[in-house]
């Protein structure tokens, strides 16, 4: 479907140019975005998000938890486990499920 419409909306100068940057760091121009906003309103018939919440917001500890998660001097330190059982066992030891 042809994009004919245009919207016109007035926000602060350092919110447009923070969103823009995220955006472009996720590959979205600013015009998709908006559209996705629009087509998520009309699917969900309000506000595609909780206008209360941040939960999805991560702290401080979280952030850096994930820059040391994706650093591959650190990659190679993590352990991994083929399933729950094995991640336990490494973390509280074989008799894990006597502890419970």
């Amino acid at each position: 479907m042809a994009k004919t419409a245009y919207v016109t909306a007035r926000v602060e100068k350092k919110l447009k140019t923070d969103a823009e940057k995220v955006l472009k760091s996720v590959g979205v121009k600013a015009s998709d975005a908006l559209t996705m906003f629009y087509k998520q309103v009309v699917i969900q018939q309000g506000l595609p998000f909780d206008v209360c919440a941040r939960s999805h917001v991560p702290n401080a500890e979280t952030r850096r938890a994930l820059r040391e998660a994706r650093d591959p001097k650190k990659i190679k330190t993590m352990k991994s486990a083929a399933n729950v059982e094995e991640m336990f066992e490494q973390i509280l030891g074989k008799n894990w499920r006597r502890s419970l």
